[in-house]
């Protein structure tokens, strides 16, 4: 990956959007101790097309609602172990996907788990971060935020 961007600051934690697939909020946490990003999937099934694999399944961008649930089709970009931060290792599937962060749009790589019991639906790694983002502990949210109309849907309001 290149530097294609230099110095965007983030927060540790910003409201993101994948529009490739027309998700347009989802909470992340940029995590520097993580390589790969990783999003929320469930309802995983693989499947040939045109003599590629794919996988077809779903998000749920609110952390506690399955509101504005989004049946997603990518093909898959790789296999890789990856070993979570209580030291289990598991093979996902990697898929490629367009994250804007802080209004820049950039293309990651994304590993599919289940975040069910995780704080956040996505955590955003190092091999996007490395793609000119600095991490501002300090701060949250400096790409700014959804209307709060928008926000409580994140906290099943």
């Amino acid at each position: 990956m290149s530097r294609a961007h230099s110095n965007i600051v983030a927060g540790w934690r910003e409201w993101v959007s994948l529009p490739g697939l027309e998700v347009r909020w989802i909470k992340a946490k940029l995590d520097t101790g993580a390589r790969t990003s990783a999003i929320h999937a469930f309802d995983l099934e693989e499947f040939e097309k045109n003599g590629d694999e794919w996988v077809r399944f779903s998000i749920h961008p609110w952390q506690r609602s399955a509101v504005e649930s989004t049946i997603v089709e990518l093909p898959v970009h790789d296999r890789r172990v990856v070993r979570s931060s209580n030291g289990d290792a598991q093979e996902r599937m990697v898929v490629l996907m367009d994250i804007t962060i802080v209004g820049t749009t950039v293309t990651a790589e994304v590993s599919l788990s289940r975040r069910d019991e995780m704080g956040f639906r996505m955590l955003i790694g190092r091999e996007v971060l490395r793609q000119g983002f600095l991490v501002d502990v300090g701060h949250s949210y400096l790409g700014g935020r959804p209307k709060r109309v928008v926000r409580r849907k994140n906290r099943g309001r």
